[in-house]
């Protein structure tokens, strides 16, 4: 009676843990089929997405940047991501690019940083600052030195992911209707010129204005502004800035390798399965390369026919006004790092690595180039 009464409940609870072992198993084979169908789901799902920027819709190589990231994307991706590219003021302002991407109402967006030097003052070091790195250097800073590490961190409150993407070289100091030569010549010049290099020029005696390129020849063809920079041979002959001002200054002390960005969407970005992240970086440091090759090529063709078919008269800057601008970027870029913690923690990994970098160069690219131009 007694071991009739305990097996009893020894086989209720058996039967008690087998049913509850069985539905464990269970649970976890849904819970794995979920996790699989989800995978296969975000594999095979469709992204369509919309790219603004701050340049004229497929304008030379500014332009054509971001259409070329797409289609890589497209095309890496075999059709499971389509970006569409929207030229400046077709949806957004050229300078509202990064306010769309921050809010979300556009995926994507390609730009300068310097544009947002109101919103974002260390945004500039991630495009240009005067008398900084080249594009050469600065690829190396922000790929190799800890550069993209900052960029990063700055712009994520701003729920943006930011991509280096495209690099016009050392530019031009710009169009000009007056001879620059001296220092009393910048005085009340109104020249359109952005980030840092407007501040210089401001504390030069000058007036920095800040236009988008679309609204350049006209500003200078009507004498709204005396002068203006823009990029280079390249695209300013495509802009048609020697029908509307006489002499074409250099060296470009402002901008000597400015980068351009891929501004994406935190919230976005996070959305996507790693295989498409792995895309967009790789096409879009296709195109960083790209573009930079494409202004090497193309400049200096443009530049010969700037001087020998419509006559423009090419013109230095005098040693003692580029020395006077050197003098005050300095200032002005200590001055900003004692006011803003951010400027300060960036400008610190960007000096070091331009001094490191320049006392290389030293004994390598500048040393050959001098040997190679006697």
């Amino acid at each position: 009676m007694v071991s009739y009464g305990l097996r009893k409940p020894r086989k209720n609870l058996m039967r008690n843990l087998t049913y509850i072992l069985t539905l464990i198993v269970l649970v976890g084979c849904s819970d794995e089929q979920s996790t699989g169908l989800d995978e296969d789901v975000l594999k095979d799902k469709k992204y369509n997405w919309r790219l603004v920027t701050s340049w004229p819709k497929n304008y030379p190589g500014l332009g054509m940047a971001p259409e070329r990231i797409a289609d890589l994307v497209e095309e890496m991706s075999n059709g499971q991501m389509t970006i569409t590219v929207y030229g400046a003021e077709e949806q957004v302002p050229a300078f509202g690019v990064f306010d769309a991407v921050s809010s979300g109402s556009h995926q994507m967006g390609h730009s300068g940083g310097y544009f947002w030097k109101g919103k974002v003052p260390a945004a500039q070091f991630f495009t240009s600052v005067p008398f900084g790195l080249t594009a050469d250097e600065i690829n190396a800073w922000v790929y190799r030195g800890g550069g993209l590490e900052l960029w990063r961190e700055i712009y994520q409150p701003f729920n943006i992911y930011p991509i280096p993407a495209g690099n016009t070289g050392t530019q031009m100091f710009g169009w000009f209707n007056k001879e620059i030569n001296s220092l009393a010549d910048i005085k009340g010049l109104k020249m359109r010129i952005p980030g840092i290099g407007g501040e210089v020029l401001k504390e030069a005696g000058g007036i920095p204005v800040t236009l988008p390129g679309g609204e350049l020849f006209t500003a200078l063809q009507t004498g709204v502004i005396d002068a203006t920079e823009w990029v280079g041979p390249y695209n300013d002959l495509t802009f048609g800035f020697h029908q509307a001002a006489k002499y074409y200054y250099y060296p470009g002390w402002h901008e000597p390798g400015p980068m351009l960005e891929l501004l994406i969407n935190l919230d976005a970005w996070n959305s996507l399965p790693k295989h498409l992240q792995v895309i967009i970086e790789t096409a879009s440091k296709a195109v960083n390369q790209d573009m930079l090759d494409e202004y090497l090529a193309r400049n200096n063709q443009a530049l010969t026919e700037l001087v020998d078919v419509h006559g423009v008269e090419l013109r230095r800057l005098p040693d003692d006004v580029i020395e006077e601008f050197r003098l005050i970027s300095n200032k002005i870029l200590d001055d900003l790092a004692k006011d803003d913690e951010n400027i300060a923690k960036v400008y610190e990994s960007y000096k070091n690595f331009k001094k490191d970098v320049s006392e290389y160069h030293k004994i390598s690219e500048d040393a050959f180039v001098e040997a190679r131009n006697k």
